[in-house]
C-alpha cells in the first residue's frame, strides 16, 4: 500500500492508529499523520497502555478514568493480538444487564432451595432425584457466567498493582464459592450457595446501575466531538462538492449554507451571517461575521449564506485546542481527589484487614460457626469496596470542566479552578480586559447651530477614506447612530495634524488642536472645561472644521466594556475586592477607576513590573486572581493565586494562566468563582456519601451487632455499596442543573 509507511493517529487518542485517513472511532476526531513514520518507531512503552480493569478495550495512552464505567484505569502490557481490539463503540451496558437478568433467574431457584427460605417463610421446594445438587450447578454458572468478569477484572488491577474494587469483590464471591463447594466435597458445614447467587446478581445489578449514572457524568469529549458535521460542502473548479470531514484540507473552500454546520476554523472570503458560537463559547447571543472574519468548527451558520478558506484542520483546531484542555483538565488532579485516592488506598487496606480480623475473630473465639465467619468475611470485603471513593471526585470534576468548556471558559489546570473559590481579590489588567481595547468615540460637542448628527456625519464622510484606527472609530460610531453621509471627495492626509477632503463643494477638516489652532479658531467658552477635562483622562481630542468655521469637537478613548460595570458589581457582592493595572497614565487609570467604581488601582506600570504589584496584593494576605491577556501579563499571571488569560480567541495555548477565556468578557470571573464553590462543595458531598456510611456499615458488616440479631448480609451490604456507589454519580450529576 502506498501509505504502508505511515500512520494516522487520533489528536485526542493516540492510541487509535489507522494506515488511511479517517476519523477517530472513539471521538469522531479527523486523524491526523503520526510525527512516527514507521509502526515499529514508538516509545519504550509502545507494549503498555493504561486499561480499565472492567473493560479491557478502554484504553488510554496516560492514567484517567474508564468513559464507561468511571473506573481508574490500571497500567498493563499489551499483547499484540490485544493492540487493534475495541476501539469502535461497545454497548458494555447490555453486557451487565443481560447477565443480571440471567443471574437473576437463576438465583431464585437457589434461594427457594436454600435453608433461609424454611427459616423465615417454613417454605420447603419440592424435592426429586438431584434437587440436592441443584443450588450446587445453579450457583457455579452464576459464579462462572455472573461473577468471572468480577474476577478476570481484579486479575487486571492486581496486574497494574492496583488493587481495588474488583480485587474486593472477588476475594468476596471466590471464597464464599470455594467454600461452599469443598462443603459438598467433604460434607462437613453450611455451604452459601444462595449468598454467593445474590451478592453476584446484586453486584452485576449495582455495576449495571452504576455505569449508566456514570455514562451521564462521563463522555464530556465525545460531546464536544459531536458538534462537527459528517461532512463538507467544498468549491473546486467552479463546483460543489460534498466530501468527508477526514478529506478536507487546509486552504480548501467550503461553501456553507444556511443553518449548517462550519466544518472547519476558516476565514470567510465570500459573504455575511450570523454565527451561533454558543456551544464553544458559551454566548447565547449570535456574532455577526462578514469577509476576513474568522469562524470556528462546529459552529452553527445563521441565514446568510458563506464562502470560507479552510485556516486549521485536526489538532490545529479550536475545538481540538478546547478537547485537549478539557482531557489535560480532567486527567489533572486536584487537592481533594488525591485525597480521595489515598482514602480509597486505604480502605482498600482497612477492608482486607478488617475481613481478616472478622474472620479470626468469630472463627477463634465464639461458637458461630466457620460458615457464619466466612459470611462476615465476605459481607466486609463488599461493604467496604472503594468504587465510589474513587469515583466521587473524578466525576464531579469531569462535569465541572465541561460546564466550564460550555460556558466560555477553559479550565486548563484542576488546581486552578479549585482555588478559585478561595479568591478575595481579582487584579485586573485594564486594556483588552476591563476596556475593549478598541478606541471609540466617548463625547461629541456640537458648535453653535450644529447638531452631534452634523458633527458627526461631516467627520465620517471624510474618515470613511482613512485607515487610521480614529478614523475608523468614527465611522463606527456613526455607523451604529445610524447616520447618514455624503461621499467626500478629493480626500487627502494633512501629515502629523489631520485629513481633509470636500463635500459638497465646501472643504472639510478633520484633525488635531494645532490643525485648529492653524486656522485661527477657538474653543466656545462653554465647552473649554469639558473638553479639557477628557484631555486629562487622556482621551484624544479630534476637531472637525471648515476653513473659516468650528463644526464641533469629539472625545475618543479606548472604550470600556459595557459588561465591566456588571462584572464588577456582581464580584463585591460575592465579597471580592477589586483593582486594576494598567500601563496607562494615571489621569487614564484614574477616570477608568471611577467610571468603575474601582478602589484600588496601579498606572504607569511596565509588563515586566506586573507580578511585583501582585506580590504587594499577595504581602497583605490577598488571594489573588489575575486577570490579563496572557502574553505580556505571562509573569503577573504565574505569580497569582489564580492566572485568568482573557481574550484567548482560537488561541487555547496560553501556558501561564490555569483557566482561560474564550470571549472577551469580565463577567465570566464570577462565573468561575461560583461554579468553584459548587463544584467544592459536591465533591464535600459526595465524599460523605462516598466513604461516611462504612463507619456504620462497616461494623454492622463485622457483626458487632449479633448478639441482638443485627446482622448484614453479603447482599444486603452489595445493595449498600452498589447504591452508595449510584448516589455519588448522581450527586455529581446534578451538578450540571446549577446556573452558572
Amino acid at each position: 500500500m502506498e501509505n504502508n509507511n505511515k500512520i494516522y493517529i487520533c489528536p485526542m487518542h493516540p492510541d487509535i492508529k489507522q494506515d488511511r485517513p479517517g476519523l477517530c472511532s472513539e471521538c469522531g476526531m479527523q486523524l491526523v499523520e503520526s510525527q512516527d513514520k514507521t509502526r515499529d518507531e514508538h516509545s519504550e512503552h509502545k507494549n503498555k497502555a493504561y486499561v480499565c480493569p472492567m473493560h479491557s478495550e478502554e484504553r488510554k495512552d496516560s492514567p484517567g478514568l474508564c468513559s464507561s464505567c468511571g473506573m481508574k484505569l490500571v497500567l498493563q502490557e499489551i499483547k499484540k493480538e490485544d493492540k487493534h481490539e475495541g476501539h469502535g463503540h461497545k454497548k458494555h451496558g447490555n453486557i451487565f444487564k443481560t447477565k443480571f437478568w440471567v443471574s437473576l433467574v437463576l438465583s431464585v431457584p437457589v434461594v427457594m432451595y436454600s435453608e433461609i427460605v424454611n427459616t423465615l417463610f417454613g417454605y420447603t421446594a419440592p424435592s426429586f432425584p438431584g434437587s440436592s445438587f441443584l443450588p450446587l450447578i445453579l450457583s457455579s454458572i452464576i459464579f462462572f457466567y455472573g461473577g468471572w468478569i468480577f474476577i478476570s477484572s481484579a486479575w487486571r488491577e492486581l496486574k497494574g498493582r492496583s488493587p481495588g474494587m474488583m480485587t474486593l469483590i472477588s476475594l468476596a464471591i471466590f471464597t464464599a464459592y470455594i467454600y461452599s463447594l469443598s462443603v459438598v466435597i467433604t460434607g462437613k458445614g453450611d455451604v452459601l450457595f444462595w449468598e454467593l447467587a445474590t451478592l453476584i446478581t446484586i453486584m452485576l445489578l449495582g455495576h449495571w446501575m452504576e455505569m449508566r449514572a456514570v455514562k451521564g457524568a462521563q463522555g464530556a469529549l465525545k460531546e464536544l466531538s459531536k458538534l462537527l458535521p459528517d461532512e463538507a460542502e467544498i468549491i473546486e473548479n467552479g463546483n460543489n462538492k460534498i466530501i468527508p470531514l477526514s478529506e478536507l484540507k487546509k486552504d480548501d473552500v467550503v461553501f456553507i449554507r444556511p443553518g449548517g454546520k462550519i466544518p472547519a476554523d476558516a476565514v470567510i472570503v465570500e459573504g455575511s451571517s450570523d454565527i451561533n458560537e454558543s456551544m464553544v463559547t458559551g454566548e447565547s447571543r449570535p456574532v455577526n461575521k462578514e469577509q476576513g472574519d474568522e469562524v470556528i468548527a462546529g459552529t452553527v451558520n445563521g441565514n446568510g449564506s458563506l464562502k470560507a478558506r479552510v485556516s486549521k484542520i485536526g489538532e490545529d483546531t479550536f475545538l481540538s485546542g478546547v478537547m485537549r484542555l478539557v482531557e489535560e483538565a480532567q486527567n489533572s488532579k486536584s487537592k481533594l481527589q488525591l485525597l480521595s485516592d489515598k482514602a480509597a488506598y486505604y480502605l482498600t487496606i482497612i477492608a482486607i484487614s478488617g475481613g481478616v480480623i472478622t474472620f479470626a475473630g468469630w472463627t477463634l473465639f465464639s461458637d458461630a460457626g466457620f460458615p457464619f465467619a466466612i459470611s462476615r468475611l465476605v459481607a466486609v470485603l463488599v461493604i467496604t469496596c472503594p468504587h465510589a471513593l474513587g469515583l466521587a471526585i473524578p466525576l464531579v470534576a469531569s462535569i465541572s470542566t465541561t460546564m466550564a468548556a460550555q460556558n466560555g471558559f477553559l479550565v486548563k489546570r484542576r488546581l486552578a479552578l479549585e482555588a478559585a473559590r478561595n479568591i478575595d481579590t481579582v487584579l485586573f489588567d485594564k486594556t483588552g480586559t476591563l476596556t475593549s481595547g478598541e478606541y471609540g468615540v466617548s463625547n461629541v460637542w456640537p458648535a453653535e447651530n450644529k447638531s452631534k448628527e452634523d458633527v458627526l456625519s461631516m467627520a465620517a464622510a471624510i474618515d470613511a477614506h482613512s485607515e487610521h484606527f480614529i478614523a475608523k472609530a468614527i465611522v463606527k460610531k456613526t455607523k451604529e447612530e445610524n447616520i447618514n453621509f455624503h461621499e467626500a471627495i478629493k480626500f487627502s492626509r494633512i501629515p502629523g495634524r489631520g485629513v481633509k477632503g470636500e463635500i459638497e463643494g465646501k472643504e472639510i477638516f478633520v484633525g488635531s488642536k494645532s490643525l485648529a489652532e492653524e486656522f485661527n479658531i477657538n474653543i466656545p467658552r462653554d465647552l473649554e472645561g469639558e473638553v479639557e477635562s477628557d484631555s486629562k483622562k487622556g482621551k484624544t481630542i479630534i476637531y472637525v472644521l471648515d476653513s473659516n468655521n468650528l463644526i464641533g469637537i469629539l472625545s475618543l478613548s479606548d472604550t470600556i466594556r459595557p459588561e465591566s460595570k456588571d462584572a464588577l458589581q456582581k464580584l463585591k457582592e460575592e465579597g471580592v475586592e477589586i483593582a486594576m493595572i494598567t500601563g496607562d497614565s494615571a489621569e487614564v487609570a484614574k477616570w477608568v477607576a471611577e467610571e468603575l467604581n474601582i478602589d484600588k488601582y496601579f498606572a504607569g506600570v511596565l509588563p515586566g513590573q506586573k507580578a511585583d504589584k501582585v506580590r504587594v496584593l499577595q504581602s497583605e494576605g490577598r488571594k489573588v486572581a489575575m486577570v490579563g491577556d496572557g502574553i505580556n501579563d505571562a509573569p503577573a499571571l504565574t505569580q497569582a493565586d489564580l492566572g485568568i488569560a482573557i481574550g484567548a480567541g482560537t488561541n487555547v495555548a496560553i501556558e501561564s494562566a490555569g483557566i482561560i477565556l474564550v470571549k472577551d468578557d469580565p463577567r465570566d470571573i464570577v462565573r468561575i468563582i461560583k461554579l468553584s464553590k459548587l463544584t467544592y462543595k459536591k465533591m464535600i458531598q459526595n465524599l460523605f456519601w462516598a466513604a461516611g456510611y462504612n463507619v456504620i456499615a462497616l461494623p454492622l458488616a463485622a457483626g458487632v451487632l449479633a448478639f441482638k440479631g443485627i446482622i448484614l448480609q453479603p447482599a444486603i451490604a452489595a445493595i449498600l455499596m452498589s447504591v452508595s456507589t449510584v448516589i455519588v454519580a448522581v450527586n455529581a450529576i446534578l451538578l450540571k442543573k446549577e446556573e452558572l
